[in-house]
């Protein structure tokens, strides 16, 4: 039987569909930010509309892309800029300074939660391990792209490494940024994905930009790629994986720091 190919013209129309897609839910989402407050009335019903849609929006990218596809990549000529920074550029915490003056020597990654062997890696120890370089593009929720080289471990070995029991459902990813400053403490970014796209093989924990050691501006010391999502997907500046069956012990229950506040939870593109 002859093997169905889904045609590259297809897949970027695809790409278009579900990043317009995303990308206008979570307009919704923060034009609609107040209503968000109540639980009652059109806040109720907005955030019912968005996490259906969330769904939606899961279901169609598995359906048209499949759980094995990549997501395009490039040739080093189609690299014409630098990779763009953006959100936190400079974490201005003391922990993260601290790191950083001594060239990240004393950064561990933890790996945590829901797994048999919990490890705490050293840059090094993951820079040895089987490595992974993909040129590809990066889609921000903001509306821009930029494509670029990015180098790194790819996750599914260090879950092999850590073992991961069969209740475990997704991954989370905690930062040493703040993102916001509260009156109960400052908020680390936190994000997460299922253990299908974790286990992706674009799915990389990157520790190299177009040739060069990951910049501080873009992660440093380590930042997740997940390919097939938008840019808030994919967390700078890591120093924990922990492995859980829900979310509803962290943030507000919903996956991560922008989900938290109204974005899609799959970002799929």
């Amino acid at each position: 039987m002859a093997k169905f190919q889904i045609s590259p013209k297809f897949q970027m129309n695809r790409r278009k569909f579900l990043t317009s897609a995303s990308l206008g839910l979570s307009g919704i989402a923060l034009s609609g930010c107040d209503a968000f407050d109540s639980g009652l009335g059109i806040g109720g019903g907005l955030r019912s509309f968005l996490e259906n849609a969330n769904g939606l929006t899961w279901r169609a990218q598995r359906l048209l892309a499949g759980r094995e596809a990549l997501a395009p990549e490039f040739t080093e000529a189609d690299i014409r800029q630098p990779q763009r920074p953006n959100g936190v550029t400079a974490p201005d915490d003391d922990t993260y300074k601290g790191l950083l003056a001594n060239n990240f020597a004393d950064w561990r990654l933890e790996v945590a939660g829901l797994v048999e062997k919990p490890l705490s890696l050293t840059r090094e120890q993951l820079q040895n391990m089987p490595s992974r370089t993909q040129i590809t593009r990066h889609d921000c929720v903001e509306g821009w792209s930029c494509i670029a080289k990015w180098t790194g471990t790819p996750l599914s070995l260090v879950l092999d490494q850590a073992v991961v029991k069969p209740e475990a459902r997704y991954v989370m990813f905690h930062c040493l940024d703040t993102i916001e400053q509260s009156l109960s403490g400052d908020i680390k970014y936190y994000g997460s994905i299922d253990l299908i796209d974790a286990r992706h093989p674009q799915t990389i924990l990157a520790y190299g930009l177009n040739g060069k050691p990951l910049p501080v501006e873009n992660g440093a010391p380590l930042r997740v790629r997940v390919e097939r999502q938008l840019g808030y997907k994919m967390p700078k500046y890591l120093y924990k994986i922990e492995l859980v069956d829900s979310f509803t012990a962290i943030g507000g229950g919903r996956g991560g720091y922008w989900e938290d506040n109204g974005y899609d939870w799959y970002g799929g593109i």
